[in-house]
């Protein structure tokens, strides 16, 4: 079967499901996307491993992350294998001491955990034929531009602090581990540090 690797394009609010996110994965060297609905709880660590936060704990994926590290066990890439009903899965392919084993997983999940090991992300053909789009540049810009929307009220509230202020913020969200809006808060910061 034809292996396609996918690469995380934007990570945004499902416009399909509330209270839901989606996960658009890019076909590398083309133009299909693999949109992929997943929870707010997976989102959140996709989204964590992406911007390198530091949790002051472990979220899931980092204490599994950190377990498999512990047993020189390996992650070297993720296969999302089949959709039936309307449902990805998806394997984790680990090694061991030179030996390969495959362990079933929730897509959004091993998703998580690739951007965790930074390993590459591949699905096969009949998938990307049953559930990929090509997207138009307008179709990836609303894309895009739905998570900026859904977080704009928040950056503007944000603009209206002192760079101090906002330093002690990212501490308390950070204590408090509501990462999603302590990544919003670091991109203030470091949109003020750049200019």
């Amino acid at each position: 079967m034809n292996r396609i690797e996918l690469d995380i394009v934007a990570l945004s609010h499902s416009v399909t499901q509330s209270h839901n996110y989606a996960v658009v994965l890019g076909e590398i060297g083309g133009e299909r996307r693999l949109p992929i609905v997943i929870g707010g709880f997976e989102a959140q660590a996709i989204a964590v491993a992406m911007e390198n936060m530091s949790p002051n704990r472990p979220l899931t994926h980092d204490l599994f992350k950190n377990t498999l590290d512990t047993y020189n066990i390996e992650i070297k890439e993720i296969v999302i294998n089949n959709l039936l009903d309307g449902i990805f899965y998806a394997q984790l392919i680990c090694v061991q001491n030179g030996e390969t084993v495959k362990i079933d997983s929730r897509t959004s999940d091993a998703i998580a955990m690739a951007v965790r090991y930074e390993c590459p992300i591949f699905t096969f053909e009949f998938i990307m034929e049953s559930a990929g789009v090509v997207l138009d540049d307008n179709e990836s810009d609303k894309i895009l531009k739905s998570e900026v929307n859904t977080s704009s009220k928040d950056k503007n509230n944000l603009a209206n602090y002192s760079l101090n202020a906002l330093n002690k913020m990212l501490d308390d969200v950070l204590a408090e581990e509501d990462y999603e809006k302590a990544a919003k808060i670091r991109d203030e910061i470091n949109k003020r540090e750049t200019n």
